[in-house]
């Protein structure tokens, strides 16, 4: 009975979901002598990814206060089609790239947002 209402739950949730928009909270660790260099690369992927992607409804990177090593990124986007248009785009591949070897771990945490027709009014993209 557990299984089937997780299952349930599960399919509500992804049914729910605004077509294909890919919400996902990125776990990265720093090494710490990288850390000033890892915080503009991720200043600056933020930034040109706004500007130029109108997929990318949200990407907001932030340091955990008892651990500034410690990022987490909120990411948001539009579609399926506009996260693989993202990881594509030069300002992506720099970052990442220029980045590999400063970063110790990562994991992507993909959500299902529990109302995710307030998207747009929370995020005026």
């Amino acid at each position: 009975m557990m299984i089937a209402t997780i299952a349930a739950c599960n399919k509500q949730a992804h049914t729910e979901a605004k077509d294909d928009m890919i919400v996902r909270i990125a776990e990265i660790e720093v090494y710490p002598q990288y850390l000033g260099e890892y915080l503009a690369a991720a200043a600056e992927i933020q930034q040109k990814s706004l500007v130029e992607e109108q997929g990318v409804v949200c990407l907001f990177p932030s340091q955990m206060k008892e651990d500034s090593c410690q990022i987490r990124i909120l990411e948001i986007y539009a579609s399926q089609e506009a996260y693989q248009h993202h990881i594509q785009t030069a300002h992506f591949q720099k970052y990442k790239q220029g980045t590999q070897h400063m970063v110790k771990s990562l994991k992507l945490n993909d959500l299902n947002p529990l109302a995710p027709e307030t998207v747009n009014q929370i995020f005026k993209r």
